[in-house]
């Protein structure tokens, strides 16, 4: 397949690439907008680019596949990402002349979904009550009322602050740890680090939402595992090295925290040898808790391009030391 050229107006001011293996669906919603001065071509891998990376000044691209090409695009001024993980542009060593800008305000009720499913699913026993119907048993399996329940959010941006707030509009209790400790709507109340202990120590749920930073890489270990409840379930549907793995293993093994549900991991896919597959006390997800929908992605990118031609500042932009 080669690339796909749309129809142009004469002399294009701004030349944009589309890469990622859903192209020609981000092409079609993007020649929708007619948006001005602006010739699309579309490609669903670096190979089918390369021969166009020299004239492109946008990317609108997954950024796996953008960090491949940077090096040959020198006309780029701005990347929009289609993922919120942007990690992959973010490295020392990749160049950093351009503008990148990311994706907020989407995922968080797909993120949502996800944790509420876990969340209730084992609060009710769903799991268990699917093997009790097979083995005709019939048996009542107790739950908590959701206002005895206490969640735990560890990163409180658009994603975290989402699921928080529909969790509480369900009757739950949620605190939230930052590194700052600033008061947040969504939770009932906010700790700083050095409160650490106090927070980790109350919930029944600890829920994960961080991004991939120098500040959060291993966040999780052993000694904060043996800060929670003995029956907490940790749930990650952020970045999957904010957690040592094998730190999380050893404390589900022993006891130390009572289960886990993963949506990321630190190698992915996750190794067929990775004894988190066969736990009892453990659900593995393939990193699908929020997917990239075009339609959503376009219209920030839509939105984004109207501001790059008026030279306005852009929305979401991202810091390349922060990471987000």
């Amino acid at each position: 397949m080669s690339p796909q050229h749309r129809p142009v107006e004469k002399d294009p001011a701004n030349k944009l690439l589309i890469l990622s293996a859903n192209g020609a669906d981000y092409a079609d919603l993007v020649e929708a907008a007619n948006l001005p001065g602006l010739e699309i071509l579309a490609a669903v891998n670096t190979d089918h680019a390369a021969h166009h990376l020299c004239e492109c000044n946008i990317i609108l691209g997954d950024p796996r596949m953008v960090s491949e090409v940077l090096d040959r695009a020198p006309r780029l001024e701005w990347v929009q990402s289609m993922w919120a993980g942007v990690e992959s542009l973010c490295v020392d060593g990749l160049r950093r002349d351009y503008v990148l800008t990311g994706v907020k305000d989407v995922f968080g009720s797909q993120m949502t979904e996800y944790v509420i499913a876990y969340l209730f699913g084992l609060e009710r026993g769903v799991f268990q009550v699917r093997k009790n119907q097979l083995q005709r048993r019939w048996q009542q399996i107790p739950y908590r009322h959701s206002r005895d329940i206490t969640v735990g959010m560890i990163g409180l941006g658009s994603i975290g602050r989402h699921i928080a707030g529909e969790l509480r509009q369900l009757g739950l209790r949620v605190t939230g740890l930052s590194r700052t400790g600033a008061a947040c709507d969504e939770v009932e109340a906010v700790f700083d680090h050095e409160g650490m202990e106090a927070f980790l120590s109350e919930p029944d749920y600890l829920v994960l939402s961080l991004p991939d930073t120098t500040h959060t890489k291993g966040f999780i270990d052993a000694g904060k595992l043996r800060m929670m409840k003995p029956t907490a379930v940790l749930i990650n549907v952020g970045r999957g090295n904010t957690i040592v793995e094998r730190d999380l293993v050893e404390a589900l093994r022993d006891g130390i925290v009572g289960g886990a549900v993963l949506d990321v991991f630190e190698k992915e896919p996750l190794d067929k040898d990775s004894p988190l597959w066969e736990m009892p006390n453990v659900f593995v997800t393939p990193h699908h808790a929020a997917l990239s929908f075009p339609e959503d992605i376009s219209e920030i990118f839509i939105r984004n391009y109207h501001r790059f031609v008026r030279r306005e500042p852009l929305l979401h932009v991202v810091d390349f030391d922060e990471g987000y």
